[in-house]
């Protein structure tokens, strides 16, 4: 079974930042594409970041682009998003996601973590 455990939300003042991150189990973490998803209170699920799995290619969604970096740590089978410059309308439940295809305009992963909530307080 392929388990992801994110970590790392939690409460901040609007400006400040978080480091999530996300341990991945029973997949090949080196040759998978990662990202990172969120959702808000009544609406649907958004992505976020998506990594490759071995050229360092990386992108975002256009609100956090510049504030936002998606990295990973092969040997530790680890996906991070560190966060900064955080707006209100960043506060969402955050979902790592691993597999699926990184080459396509739509990425959509295999397998999800269960979340990890971030509120950031105007």
């Amino acid at each position: 079974q392929v388990r992801l455990v994110e970590s790392g939300g939690g409460l901040v003042q609007a400006g400040g930042s978080l480091r999530l991150s996300c341990v991945v189990s029973g997949g090949t973490f080196s040759i998978s594409a990662l990202g990172w998803f969120r959702q808000a209170p009544g609406k649907e699920r958004e992505f976020v970041a998506k990594i490759s799995a071995n050229s360092g290619l990386t992108a975002y969604v256009d609100s956090v682009k510049g504030r936002f970096t998606i990295s990973r740590d092969n040997a530790k089978n680890t996906v991070y998003l560190q966060m900064n410059s955080l707006k209100p309308e960043d506060t969402a439940v955050y979902y790592c996601a691993f597999g699926g295809t990184y080459y396509t305009a739509n990425y959509e992963p295999a397998y999800w973590g269960q979340g990890t909530q971030v509120t950031v307080s105007s």
